[in-house]
């Protein structure tokens, strides 16, 4: 089969495994549009093919509100121009099947390119779907197949794997929250109880694999956390602290904010410097630009 040479992205986790995948080899030319949300800096020249019809910028109770909404209705979360991905005739169109929150789905995408005659028939679409670090490292052998890459992709995944295995975990254990959105609370799913063990930690709500899940602070509070990490599903490290300052007054432990895009938000391998991150903060240490004690 011939290698793709028109690659679409419409979510930042494929984006950033592609560039991982191709810059080394001259090949990031071939991607040749990406979603609203991938802010890789090799695609701030690129088309954007989506929108969102949640305004990113409001408070994050209304942002719940708005989701809980669109879902309970059935509504996608996402738009995709179709007429600009008919005009740009990609032969690989990445997408998600795994957090319709996060990104466009094969069912948006499908709803998109419906009525138009073009490129998608003759387009292969390849939905990734990791929910853990092995499923991640699966996507990443997965989209190397794919853009005719399996050598490239399976020395990347060993090399992943390896810096996985070699952080060194905290030896005493403390007792972790993350929070994934913090009005209303929602702890952290999928791989982000895999970082907490990793580091040393213990995970006090969330089970490895699964999705994350809406809580409340009165059954928060009974947990007494020794630390606590603001990882607000697509916020930056300045975003999360200022939300990690709004916390409750709680017996939270120590309070840290990271950069959740950079390192747990999204199923690429940013996942790995996350948990050495978590380590760090579990020994009292910053890594600046990516985490900050708060209190």
């Amino acid at each position: 089969m011939t290698a793709p040479q028109r690659i679409v992205s419409l979510l930042p986790s494929a984006t950033d495994l592609l560039f991982d995948l191709l810059t080394d080899l001259g090949l990031e030319g071939r991607v040749v549009g990406v979603s609203h949300s991938c802010d890789h800096p090799r695609a701030r020249h690129l088309p954007v093919l989506t929108r969102s019809i949640v305004d990113s910028g409001a408070p994050q109770a209304e942002i719940d509100r708005a989701v809980s909404e669109a879902v309970r209705e059935g509504r996608a979360l996402y738009q995709v121009d179709g007429e600009l991905l008919d005009r740009l005739k990609p032969d690989l169109v990445v997408t998600q099947g795994v957090c319709e929150v996060c990104a466009v789905t094969p069912g948006t995408l499908e709803d998109a390119v419906r009525y138009l005659p073009g490129c998608l028939p003759a387009a292969n679409v390849l939905s990734l779907e990791g929910k853990s670090v092995q499923g991640i490292l699966d996507d990443l052998r997965a989209l190397a197949a794919a853009t005719g890459l399996p050598e490239t992709g399976e020395v990347l995944a060993r090399q992943v794997r390896a810096d996985w295995d070699a952080i060194r975990p905290v030896p005493h254990a403390p007792r972790v929250l993350t929070l994934e959105w913090t009005d209303p609370p929602f702890y952290g799913g999928h791989w982000v109880p895999e970082q907490v063990v990793r580091a040393g930690g213990v995970n006090v709500l969330g089970t490895p694999g699964t999705d994350s899940g809406r809580a409340t602070w009165e059954q928060i509070a009974p947990l007494r956390p020794d630390v606590s990490v603001v990882l607000c599903c697509g916020y930056g490290l300045r975003d999360n602290a200022a939300f990690a300052r709004d916390l409750p007054d709680l017996p939270l432990g120590e309070v840290w904010a990271v950069d959740a895009n950079a390192l747990f938000s999204r199923p690429a391998l940013g996942v790995v410097r996350g948990a050495q991150v978590l380590a760090d903060l579990l020994r009292g240490q910053a890594a600046p630009g990516f985490s900050e004690r708060i209190r």
